[in-house]
Order: structure tokens, then C-alpha cells, then sequence
């Protein structure tokens, strides 16, 4: 149990929400568009100091962005139906109340955004290189969203940072779940570990990027592998509604499964190794034709 009184702890948010007359405007939302506007401005900042035009990413983020958001959603009803909709069908478009699963918007998301860079003829190694650490800073603020939402929160804590929720409560597979006990009001607050470790992946990314021999194109699996260690930690601590498997969150056994796969292409592919000394690395200026694509010949795809 927790202590009587605690003396600190992140208060609830007044609301989730903010009514211009008949429009609701949701935080949650916003903030996943304040987000995804960082996350277009650090990646376009790196594409022109390579060489790049001036909105290139804004272009990029039409392609990426929706598909994103639809991968994002979808990724999470399938994986938790019950949770997201409640049994009504039509609460699976209602992604203001949350349910975006993160591993369907980055999948989708990237994918969408390659199309786009390939069809745009610009260098798509590049460009997923700029966008490695712009999906982590997109993440760190987005995350804040579940703190107005008041959800994705830990055990029960007495730390001087744990969050109050209003009606807390825990879960312990998606179709049983359980009020806490009236004085049980403070908890872990996972969603604010994950937006910190997101921004630490930020750093690590770039880190890597100057400091390792990175092949051109594979920093999008730097990316993945320092933020999955990160995201088993914090769902494991999380006690909303999730499929579990042999003891595990459905997310914890996705996050092995990214961290391998990114860990073995890494190795495999993605170091530059001194008998290879010719390929590019990740960081280098865009070759003149791909930085200013519409300069080259028409029709041509690079990569």
C-alpha cells in the first residue's frame, strides 16, 4: 500500500479537452499534431544541411503522415478490438480517446513516406536517415497526449513524480478489469518515462550518426534498436488492457522481435566495414542530381 499522504506527484490534467462553441478541440490530437510538425522540422533541417530543398519533408509528410496515423489505429484495434471499441464498432475511427499503436503508424508510416521520396526521385536513404531521429522527437512529445487522456500508467506509486489519475484502473487482460481502491490514486507515469527515453533516443541516434561507420540508409535500424529496450521497460510497467503471451505484453514480444531484426540487419549490413571503404555513410551531402532532383533526367529513381 501506499503511504497515507503522499507528499509530491504529477496532478491530473483539469481536462482533456478544450470547447470553442460547438468544437471540441482534444489535446490528445494536438498534441500528436504538435508533434508530428517537430518531427517535419528536425528532419528538414537535416535534409538541407546535406544539400536538400527547402520543404522537402512537408512534401514527404503527406504521404507519410495519414498512413501513419491509419497504420497507427489499425495496429491497435486489431490488437486490442475490445479495449479500443468497447463493443461498438463505429469507436474505432475515434482515435481522439487514444489507441494508436505505435509499431503499425512507424511501419505504415515509413513505408508510405518511402513511396513518396521514390516517387518525388529524391534519395530515399537520405531521406529515411533525416527522418531516423525526427520519429523519436515526434514520439517524445505525442506521448504527452496519454497524460491528459489519463492512461498508459504503471502500478500504484508514492514517488514525488507519480501522476494521479482520476479513476484508476488496473487490468489483468483485456476483457477483466478492476477499480483500485478509493485510496489508491498515485502511479507510475510510463507515458512520461517513454517520452524522456524518446528523447534519449533523439541524442543516441545522432551520436551514432557521427560516430559510428553507418552505411547510407540503414539509421532508420539504429533508431529501432535503442528505442525498443526502451518501450519493453515501459510497457512492462504499464497496467492498461494488453494480450498477453508466456507472461509477456503482445508489445514486449513486438519489441524483441524489432530489436533483433534491426540489431542483426545492423550488423549484417549496415556497418561499413574498412574493406569496403567506398560506401557512403549516413551524414554525407546529397549527391548534386538528388539534391535538387528536378535537375536530373526525367523518370530516373535513385536507389
Amino acid at each position: 500500500m501506499l503511504p497515507a499522504s503522499v507528499l509530491a506527484y504529477l496532478p491530473s490534467p483539469p481536462a482533456n479537452g478544450i470547447s470553442i462553441g460547438p468544437l471540441r478541440l482534444h489535446v490528445y490530437g494536438l498534441l500528436i499534431a504538435i508533434g508530428v510538425v517537430a518531427a517535419i522540422w528536425l528532419a528538414q533541417r537535416r535534409w538541407e544541411a546535406r544539400g536538400g530543398q527547402p520543404g522537402t519533408m512537408s512534401r514527404l509528410a503527406i504521404w507519410g503522415v495519414p498512413a501513419g496515423l491509419v497504420g497507427a489505429r489499425v495496429y491497435s484495434v486489431i490488437t486490442s478490438w475490445q479495449a479500443d471499441t468497447a463493443g461498438h464498432w463505429y469507436r474505432a475511427f475515434a482515435i481522439w480517446e487514444g489507441g494508436l499503436g505505435i509499431w503499425g503508424g512507424v511501419a505504415v508510416g515509413v513505408a508510405f513516406g518511402l513511396y513518396g521520396a521514390r516517387r518525388m526521385q529524391l534519395d530515399w536513404r537520405v531521406a529515411i536517415d533525416c527522418a531516423a531521429p525526427a520519429l523519436a522527437l515526434g514520439q517524445a512529445i505525442g506521448r504527452w497526449g496519454n497524460y491528459f487522456n489519463q492512461e498508459l500508467y504503471g502500478a500504484p506509486s508514492g514517488l514525488p513524480w507519480a501522476v494521479k489519475i482520476a479513476h484508476p484502473v488496473h487490468c489483468s487482460s483485456v476483457t477483466h478489469c478492476v477499480a483500485y481502491p478509493a485510496g489508491v490514486t498515485t502511479f507510475q507515469p510510463t507515458f512520461l518515462y517513454e517520452s524522456i527515453w524518446d528523447l534519449a533516443c533523439v541524442g543516441l541516434v545522432l551520436l551514432a550518426e557521427r560516430h559510428l561507420r553507418i552505411r547510407k540508409g540503414y539509421l532508420f535500424f539504429v533508431y529501432a534498436a535503442v528505442y525498443t529496450p526502451g518501450r519493453f521497460v515501459t510497457e512492462h510497467l504499464r497496467v492498461d488492457e494488453a494480450h498477453r503471451y508466456l507472461g509477456l505484453r503482445l508489445n514486449d514480444w513486438v519489441s524483441i522481435a524489432v530489436f533483433v531484426v534491426s540489431v542483426a540487419i545492423l550488423v549484417i549490413f549496415g556497418r561499413v566495414r574498412p574493406t569496403d571503404p567506398n560506401r557512403p555513410l549516413a551524414g554525407e551531402a546529397l549527391r548534386p542530381e538528388d539534391a535538387n532532383p528536378s535537375s536530373g533526367a526525367a523518370g530516373t529513381l535513385n536507389g
